[in-house]
């Protein structure tokens, strides 16, 4: 009679064990004196400092990274995506005005490959340094036939701290208030799926593909990794009274800024307050893409959008100077959620 092993059925053991020794190093770089314990254990155990704090509360958020893993498998680079994963979380948590404290992920592969998920752990590693969170735990799953080799999929959580009445949720926003945006790196983690219908299928381009414009492959452009905010978010939180922040996800400008404005309210994005970047350009000409369309899918170069009011800004923005925060719109009276107007404010 044969012996079957849990290898015969594509799961291998030994290999998740040394993968597991191979992300210590990169889950080290992000201890923070809350951490305790090490990886391994059936839990992370973090230990919250909470001197400063009158009402502490703790702010959660999880995200993944979508399709724009296919351009990490297309490229066979697993450093950077790590990042995606961490900016879509904490950057949600920054809205609120909470500081990150820790962050665990969840990658699930077809088959373990070691070198391939220490780099993986390496982007997120990195993403938690940037992000002065500590990476306490994570899980790793191999499951074979279920995905494609060489693919896999990754999603996170992380967890912040805020006081209860410092927490920003844009009930103060007020017609007049201004918006402040602070550029993105590029395409972040949103609208991959249009990306590779018009530049992969209709265009018949690749990631080798050399693009003028861009002055780089369309695979290192598509690659750079999610912008991390929460260092830009801490610094304004001390200098200003900012009444409301938007990360651009999904969903673009039509959908993200609505989510903090009171009712009765709109906001006006004035279009000549900063240049959208090449690859938006890009896309929307060889796709045939309307402006509403795009300003409803990507980012459009504006990463994060912060309210504030008139007598504010000034103080925002030269505590942002070095960031290349602008001043891209304001709120008014109306019911429209976004409008999108020529010129500037």
């Amino acid at each position: 009679m044969d012996r079957m092993t849990y290898r015969d059925a594509g799961v291998d053991i030994d290999a998740g064990a040394r993968a597991v020794e191979l992300m210590k190093e990169h889950i080290k770089k992000t201890h923070t004196p809350g951490m305790l314990g090490g990886i391994g254990g059936f839990g992370g155990v973090f230990r919250p400092d909470f001197t400063g704090y009158r009402d502490p509360v703790l702010v959660s958020g999880t995200d993944g990274v979508g399709t724009k893993l296919k351009i990490a498998f297309l490229m066979d680079r697993h450093d950077t995506v790590g990042i995606d994963c961490v900016a879509m979380c904490v950057n949600d948590i920054a809205c609120m005005g909470a500081r990150p404290l820790f962050f665990l992920d969840y990658i699930a592969i077809g088959r373990l490959e070691p070198a391939k998920v220490a780099d993986i752990v390496k982007g997120i590693s990195e993403g938690c340094c940037q992000a002065g969170c500590a990476l306490i735990g994570g899980e790793t799953a191999e499951m074979p036939d279920f995905y494609r080799p060489g693919e896999y999929d990754m999603a996170g959580f992380a967890v912040g701290i805020a006081d209860r009445d410092d927490i920003i949720d844009g009930s103060s926003i007020r017609a007049g208030d201004l918006l402040v945006g602070l550029p993105s790196s590029g395409l972040h983690s949103n609208g991959y799926s249009l990306v590779r219908k018009v530049l992969f299928e209709k265009e018949r381009m690749n990631v080798e593909t050399y693009v003028e414009e861009l002055g780089c492959t369309l695979g290192e452009e598509l690659i750079k990794p999610t912008s991390i905010y929460v260092r830009q978010v801490s610094k304004v939180l001390k200098a200003a009274d900012i009444k409301g922040i938007v990360h651009i996800t999904g969903g673009g400008f039509y959908e993200n800024i609505p989510r903090v404005i009171p009712g009765g309210l709109k906001a006006d994005v004035y279009l000549d307050g900063w240049e959208v970047p090449a690859v938006f350009r890009l896309i929307q000409g060889r796709g045939g893409i309307e402006g509403e369309e795009m300003y409803r899918t990507f980012n459009m170069g504006i990463g994060l959008v912060m309210v504030a009011a008139p007598d504010q800004s000034d103080r925002l923005l030269k505590e942002l100077k070095d960031d290349g925060a602008r001043v891209i719109g304001r709120i008014s009276q109306g019911t429209g959620g976004v409008e999108l107007w020529p010129g500037k404010v």
